[in-house]
């Protein structure tokens, strides 16, 4: 069985992160897992690029963590894609299936509207699964969701309330879409861990977006020490 991380950041890249690329490898390969998708904050999300940055910059701060992620991974023997999560006002969109030279290539997904993001994800190949959908907190006004424009649902966050993700599940059910699951792995300490599980080994972040599609992946959810 192969064990992979669908959500998970760094302190390179993501402001509220304090383990770094290393650190999370290190953790993630201690505890069986086969690789991770390092999914830092986007751009216009909690991110510790600077707004007056050029765009070059700030793309290079984007990957920081995933670069130095995947060189610890290469090391050790541990499978590291990349992704991101994309954020409208509180809520989280993970963002897979596109690389460095396209989003340099795309300043805009820093302005368009939620839809016209989805829309040019889609079109350039890309898959999107709406993170942790009935997430509450003191900064999130409403609860978004976008059942036309995600390919899929994070129905397990290890880091929320068992009530949130029983909605989120429930939300996918109605809608007819896939799961997904994942750690929201900030800190490189948590026991609780999420991912997906699959029979054949994932060769790379196009290969994952098949597998969701194909649907051949289970879910793996476990508690550390339990």
């Amino acid at each position: 069985m192969n064990i992979y991380e669908t959500h998970c950041h760094t302190a390179e890249s993501s402001a509220c992160a304090s383990a770094t690329a290393e650190q999370q490898v290190r953790f993630y390969k201690e505890r069986g897992f086969t690789g991770i998708i390092v999914t830092d904050h986007f751009l216009n999300g909690n991110t510790t690029a600077k707004p007056d940055m050029p765009w070059e910059e700030r793309v290079n701060v984007q990957f920081l963590g995933y670069e130095r992620a995947k060189k610890t991974g290469d090391e050790i023997g541990l499978d590291v894609f990349f992704g991101w999560e994309y954020t409208v006002d509180g809520s989280d969109f993970l963002t897979y299936g596109l690389d460095k030279q396209w989003l340099l290539a795309h300043p805009e997904t820093m302005t368009l509207p939620p839809n016209g993001y989805f829309d040019l994800i889609h079109a350039e190949g890309g898959y999107i699964s709406h993170a942790h959908p009935f997430r509450e907190d003191w900064y999130i006004d409403m609860i978004r969701l976008f059942p036309r424009k995600c390919d899929a649902v994070e129905i397990i966050n290890s880091c929320r309330k068992p009530f949130e993700n029983d909605m989120a599940k429930l939300y996918a059910d109605s809608y007819g879409l896939p799961y997904t699951a994942g750690s929201d792995n900030h800190h490189a300490n948590q026991a609780h861990l999420s991912g997906i599980q699959t029979d054949a080994r994932i060769r790379d972040i196009k290969h994952f977006i098949e597998v969701l599609k194909s649907g051949n992946y289970g879910i793996y959810d476990h508690v550390f020490g339990q």
